[in-house]
């Protein structure tokens, strides 16, 4: 069962990678392009309670996801933030970070606060057909490992 963060991140729908304790999902309004949300799939909502299986598990899941949108979106750096003001389930939001614009699709996809923290106001709903084609590349890429 899909804790409320997942539901407003768009689980099932927006699945790339389902982990024992992670789920990672296409982020609906795209930051930067390749924005994601990795939600805890437990009911929890601080960090500290997440079990120890969870944390490890962690490093797997960041190592995969970098790999994954270095290859596909080619970021210079890559920021998580754990913020859940709103949201109340653990989770990060993913915003791979770069200088100019990158293009997808027939759309670009400026990071409209580099070189500062990102802006999550600034997020962009794209197109349906672009969100499934940005999800199959992302998946694609992860399933052959990037």
């Amino acid at each position: 069962m899909a804790n409320v963060t997942m539901q407003k991140f768009g689980y099932p729908d927006s699945l790339l990678r389902e982990f024992e304790h992670w789920v990672v999902l296409l982020r609906p309004g795209q930051v930067t392009l390749g924005s994601l949300v990795l939600a805890a799939k437990s009911d929890v909502t601080a960090f500290g309670a997440l079990p120890s299986e969870a944390h490890a598990e962690l490093a797997i899941i960041s190592r995969e996801i970098e790999a994954t949108l270095r290859a596909a979106i080619n970021y210079d750096r890559i920021n998580y933030l754990m913020l859940m003001m709103v949201d109340p389930n653990v989770h990060f939001h993913v915003i791979p970070r770069y200088q100019g614009s990158r293009s997808f699709d027939g759309l670009d996809f400026e990071d409209k606060a580099w070189p500062g923290p990102p802006d999550l106001k600034s997020a962009v709903e794209i197109p349906v057909s672009t969100t499934e084609n940005l999800r199959k590349l992302l998946i694609e890429g992860w399933l052959i490992g990037y």
